[in-house]
């Protein structure tokens, strides 16, 4: 089996942009370090509710512009937040900019249980439907993303949740026959859509074990469209604790067990100097 992957987050709220440029271009230097991650809120969700935080997709291109080898993305694109024929233009853009470098990662949305991320749709103006309506549209947004990328001449799509007459996408992305789709989540109507439409699955570390049962669903949806399970890699995003690494270690080779192939470490701000580096030593170095 092919050694694990390994990338960083770095949750672009309560810290400055140069923090971030710094992290992302030491990153780039370091080979072990594979990937880089921005995250999708637009109101912070941690720490001073009325603090600093960028918009992903903006910061995304600017440090796909100053980066030369990461591959990078957005963990992950909230669908409820951009019409998808748009989204699909900015990401292509994105693979532009970073030379072929784009994971594209989306997902529904926040979920009505996390109140200080629901705040972030009434403070911006935009709607936000009930959960079932949340999936159905991302099933949507993935098919037109897909077309639009893909597609040779003008095309109409009449949906349930979006309608478009003559989309088409000029330039196409780099990567062909489209960047690589990562969909993040748990709940089960959204691995119906992971088992459609992704290259890559990812959730959240923190309890192995229903990891590994959303991941055994996941064959299960696969198997009854006709799709091999092996055909998506599982990622998982896992907290690193700078005071107890031995924490991040664990928790590392505890999913490894359990067949994850993918890792993105999401790094705390404020960020220590050369912690790039750092997590490379102590987290990485062992799986080479």
């Amino acid at each position: 089996m092919a050694p694990p992957q390994f990338g960083i987050m770095t949750a672009p709220m309560q810290v400055g942009y140069s923090d971030l440029q710094r992290v992302w271009k030491e990153a780039d230097a370091i080979p072990e370090i594979g990937h880089a991650w921005l995250f999708d809120h637009l109101m912070p969700i941690e720490g001073d509710l009325n603090g600093p935080i960028f918009e992903g997709w903006t910061l995304l291109s600017a440090l796909a512009a100053q980066t030369e080898r990461l591959r990078l993305g957005l963990l992950v694109t909230s669908n409820r937040f951009r019409p998808p024929a748009m989204l699909a233009k900015i990401a292509t853009t994105v693979d532009i900019v970073s030379g072929g470098r784009l994971e594209f990662g989306i997902g529904a949305g926040s979920r009505p249980s996390h109140p200080i991320a629901r705040r972030e749709y009434e403070a911006h103006g935009l709607p936000y439907d009930d959960a079932d309506a949340a999936v159905e549209s991302l099933d949507e947004a993935c098919t037109i993303i897909r077309r639009w990328w893909t597609e040779e001449a003008p095309f109409d799509f009449e949906g349930s949740h979006h309608r478009l007459t003559g989309a088409f996408g000029s330039p196409k992305p780099v990567q062909q026959p489209h960047p690589p789709i990562v969909i993040g989540g748990r709940a089960k109507a959204t691995l119906r859509v992971v088992a459609e439409h992704a290259d890559v699955w990812n959730i959240p570390g923190g309890d192995v074990d229903d990891a590994v049962s959303r991941s055994a669903l996941l064959d299960r949806y696969c198997a009854e469209i006709g799709r091999a399970p092996g055909e998506i890699t599982r990622s998982m995003a896992l907290p690193v604790s700078y005071d107890q690494p031995g924490q991040t270690r664990d928790a590392i080779a505890e999913a490894v067990d359990a067949g994850f192939q993918h890792f993105v470490l999401i790094l705390p701000a404020p960020y220590p100097r050369n912690v790039a580096r750092w997590v490379a030593d102590e987290f990485i170095n062992g799986y080479a």
